[in-house]
């Protein structure tokens, strides 16, 4: 899973097998290490409880909550993202799942051996 972070926006994209993952086992995670032993987490958790797209900070972790339903139903369709704006003093969080499609500009070291196939791209009007 890959995470950008600029501003209010958090942006989170995943390979097929993390979207398998998220759906089976309700849950994926990452954890990014930093000299001096610290680490910061983040996270994409499918809840059949949450009625809407939700995130918390707390103990080093970014979780972000998705309703079970539209998990599932993300990940059966075409649909490229879920996206969603949560309210913030002042303004408002936005937060943006995608399915992780292979660059366009091939990189050394870059591994798009799990990423969904491009002529799979669903396109929104």
């Amino acid at each position: 899973m890959k995470l950008r972070i600029r501003g209010d926006s958090v942006r989170l994209r995943l390979a097929r097998g993390e979207v398998q993952a998220l759906v089976q086992s309700g849950a994926v995670r990452e954890r990014t290490r930093v000299p001096g032993g610290a680490a910061f987490g983040y996270e994409l958790r499918s809840d059949p409880a949450a009625a809407a797209v939700a995130a918390s900070f707390d103990g080093g972790v970014l979780a972000v909550t998705v309703p079970a339903a539209a998990a599932v139903a993300w990940a059966g369709s075409q649909e490229v993202a879920i996206r969603a704006e949560l309210p913030l003093a002042g303004g408002a969080l936005a937060v943006l799942i995608e399915k992780d499609y292979p660059c366009l500009t091939v990189r050394a070291g870059e591994d798009d051996s799990d990423a969904f196939a491009r002529d799979r791209l669903a396109v929104a009007d």
